[in-house]
């Protein structure tokens, strides 16, 4: 497999919003800041076996907290919604 694909999909989002999406056929994958839809779309179907249909990519800024009087910042991070086609699911819960 293309180690770029591999390093394309960091980690699944899960939270209570993706498990309503996930009821949708959509999921949330944290990806590379480098990453593109169709790079996401490709590695998406090969890992998991599965037909996307759409994918929407979201930047969102890292933001400040403040811990001991020091101000710092949390990360950026990319995002990707991904929808597959009817019928087809990923088990995101699964532990490796």
């Amino acid at each position: 497999m293309n180690e770029r694909l591999l390093n394309t999909i960091r980690a699944p989002r899960i939270s209570e919003k993706t498990a309503r999406l996930a009821e949708s056929n959509q999921y949330v994958f944290e990806v590379a800041s480098t990453a593109t839809k169709a790079d996401v779309k490709a590695a998406v179907e090969q890992l998991f076996s599965v037909k996307v249909e759409a994918v929407n990519v979201v930047n969102a800024k890292g933001k400040t907290k403040t811990f001991r009087f020091r101000s710092g910042r949390r990360s950026d991070q990319r995002k990707a919604y991904v929808r597959l086609a009817d019928g087809q699911s990923i088990d995101v819960t699964a532990k490796a």
